[in-house]
């Protein structure tokens, strides 16, 4: 190689790093514009710069995976840059899920399954337009799903068997229910909040015990207007779609679901992972249905806010080979009875 040969080469790798380099620059900048954007939108503001910083880097990372990703085109459902954009998948789910259980230990002595032997199940439900279901809530940055899951089960039993649909209060189950494992915000259990709404008579009306996302002293006053009571609750068979499938068909049903993965980011279409069975958050079954391109679905209530998944609900895929379903859905559900 001759010396201008030499020049001509070192040149070419100079200009092809400063342009790699000058095109990382560019793309940073359009991601920080964005980043500022998103915290306009979202209302987030951070206590000083090393945590703007951290938070960008997260926010930065998570872009580029939801815009590859969809653009990858290779799941039948998207992702978008939510309001929980600038946390990593083990920091949300420290903030949002608060699933606690005993799972494969607790037995409940006594219960039966009343839906055992349901033949009639129409090929789809919404308990939506039943009207059985409330608007979409938001927990906030609160563990308290389970208190979420326990009272929207609750809202839909009461409208179907007194016609009215009243917004239940799960502030007074975050306040008051302290027995087995419910804490507050630090997590709890669905079937324990239905303990606590059957000792305590009841419970009362979210416009009497507003919801405020923050672990408070027990309102004794407030709580002691029973405006919705039930009888008691049921377990519907482990890790079986089909007994699943016959509650659902009845009623709203907790139930309970492995939320990591691409859980948070979830935008549209039919889910159909990636997500575990290790149960950590607690949503609500509002029905079921099938797809255009003829796949099964869960329909789930979350309590993530509307601008979680299809407008805070997510479709999840049913019928899947594994027996504890998408996500672990059939394995610990359980419904109120009136």
């Amino acid at each position: 190689m001759s010396h201008i040969q030499y020049l001509l080469a070192l040149y070419l790798i100079i200009a092809s790093w400063s342009s790699q380099v000058m095109s990382r620059k560019l793309q940073d900048t359009f991601l920080s514009e964005r980043h500022e954007l998103w915290m306009a939108k979202h209302g987030k503001v951070y206590k000083d710069v090393a945590e703007k910083e951290k938070r960008f880097k997260v926010f930065k990372e998570n872009v580029e995976y939801i815009e590859s990703f969809n653009a990858a085109s290779i799941k039948p459902y998207k992702l978008s840059i939510n309001q929980f954009a600038d946390q990593t998948n083990d920091e949300f789910k420290a903030y949002r899920n608060g699933l606690k259980s005993l799972h494969g230990l607790r037995t409940i002595t006594g219960t039966s399954f009343k839906y055992e032997n349901v033949t009639d199940i129409p090929v789809a439900i919404d308990w939506r337009k039943r009207g059985a279901v409330t608007p979409i809530k938001d927990q906030g940055q609160c563990g308290s799903c389970w208190a979420f899951s326990t009272v929207a089960a609750t809202e839909g039993i009461h409208q179907l068997t007194s016609g009215n649909l009243v917004s239940l209060a799960e502030q007074e189950l975050v306040d008051c229910d302290r027995k087995g494992v419910d804490h507050g915000c630090e997590g709890g259990y669905m079937e324990d909040g239905f303990e606590f709404i059957i000792k305590n008579g009841g419970i009362t009306t979210e416009a009497n015990y507003p919801y405020t996302g923050f672990d408070g002293t027990c309102n004794t006053n407030k709580e002691r207007s029973h405006i919705v009571t039930i009888k008691g609750y049921e377990k519907v068979p482990a890790n079986s779609e089909d007994a699943l499938l016959k509650s659902v068909a009845n009623q709203p049903v907790s139930v309970s679901v492995d939320a990591g993965g691409n859980f948070q980011f979830y935008s549209s279409g039919i889910f159909e992972g990636e997500c575990g069975t290790e149960l950590d958050h607690g949503v609500t079954a509002v029905g079921y249905g099938i797809g255009d391109d003829g796949t099964k679905y869960w329909l789930v209530k979350n309590s993530w806010g509307t601008s979680w998944g299809e407008e805070g609900y997510i479709r999840m895929e049913r019928d899947i080979n594994a027996k504890e379903g998408m996500c672990g859905i059939a394995m610990d559900a359980s419904y109120p009875t009136a």
